[in-house]
């Protein structure tokens, strides 16, 4: 769900990964167009929800964010060994990191994954779109430089107009497992959380980007290795379908995503590389419809498109007068 900024301007709305941003010099050109590596982005990225819900039918949430994290983890570490990168240096920037990797992995992996026992992964999903929005609310408290404007603050208000179509609140959230919807919500507010304390922190770094996002989801998993075991026990028998699931969540949607994420970024602007953002609630949408026999009522899409005007809304930047 993973998602991804990388570069040292101001924080977008990636998708569902989090990372640090951070200066590096721009790769030499991908043999693949980025419109190719975009797609399969968004693919991935939005398959993410199908695996955890695959994952959880086998694993306890927390060792279900526990693998994705261990096999992303273990990715990057390919990644840095090829391009013989070392892991950041200085105890400030690793307590950074710490904070980073819980607000932007292991807090919100783990709540989307006990979101994804009660509810489904379309709504999990769609949840996971309104980050922009929390983005945009936050940013005008915290972020002085983000001044608000009519079209931006219209698009807040049209986004969550969306959130309440979804969740059906003519309806008094009928049929609504509020616990599971709550935790899905609470997850895409952490990704702007993070984001926001990454900017303030590691924005001026002397680390590669590599470096500090395989700091960042080593410390990650470090914290869900700790909290793992005290919090579940070991399954009774090995699920292979599940296990199977979780690694492709980690090696895809939380290793090699990243990566496919920063070379987009850096290649063609964070402006693009964030629109990915928006293919990824139709596609876990499609995902859990055909592959998984979830069902969706009229309020779900319609909702759904609204949220994804007004988070578009929000991203207009002003125009720049003199």
């Amino acid at each position: 769900m993973s998602s991804v900024t990388a570069s040292t301007a101001p924080v977008t709305a990636p998708g569902p990964e989090g990372s640090a941003p951070a200066p590096a010099p721009a790769p030499a050109r991908p043999r693949l167009d980025w419109r190719l590596r975009f797609a399969a982005l968004s693919l991935i990225w939005g398959f993410s929800f199908l695996l955890i819900k695959v994952g959880t039918q086998g694993y306890a949430p927390f060792q279900v964010t526990l693998g994705r994290l261990a096999f992303g983890t273990a990715v990057l570490a390919v990644a840095m060994a090829v391009r013989r990168e070392g892991l950041p240096r200085g105890a400030r920037t690793w307590m950074h990191l710490a904070v980073a990797g819980f607000l932007l992995n292991a807090l919100p992996f783990s709540l989307f994954a006990f979101a994804e026992l009660t509810i489904p992964s379309t709504l999990a999903g769609i949840c996971n779109a309104t980050s922009p929005l929390w983005g945009m609310a936050l940013s005008l408290v915290a972020l002085r430089e983000d001044r608000p404007t009519r079209v931006r603050v219209a698009g807040l208000g049209l986004g969550f107009l969306g959130v309440l179509t979804v969740l059906g609140a003519w309806q008094g959230f009928h049929g609504l497992d509020a616990r599971g919807t709550a935790l899905a919500l609470l997850a895409s507010l952490s990704y702007p959380v993070g984001w926001i304390y990454v900017r303030r922190t590691l924005a001026g770094s002397s680390a590669s980007h590599l470096s500090l996002t395989g700091g960042q989801l080593l410390l990650a998993t470090v914290q869900l290795a700790v909290v793992t075991p005290l919090f579940t026990s070991a399954p009774s028998s090995l699920a292979v379908g599940p296990l199977l699931a979780i690694a492709a969540l980690g090696t895809l949607g939380t290793g090699l995503a990243v990566l496919v994420q920063y070379g987009i970024v850096a290649e063609v602007g964070p402006t693009t590389g964030q629109m990915v953002t928006y293919f990824v609630p139709v596609i876990a949408a499609a995902a859990g419809i055909l592959l998984l026999g979830e069902t969706l009522t009229w309020s779900t899409p319609v909702g759904a498109a609204v949220v994804l005007a007004g988070a578009a809304l929000t991203q207009v930047k002003p125009k720049r007068t003199g």
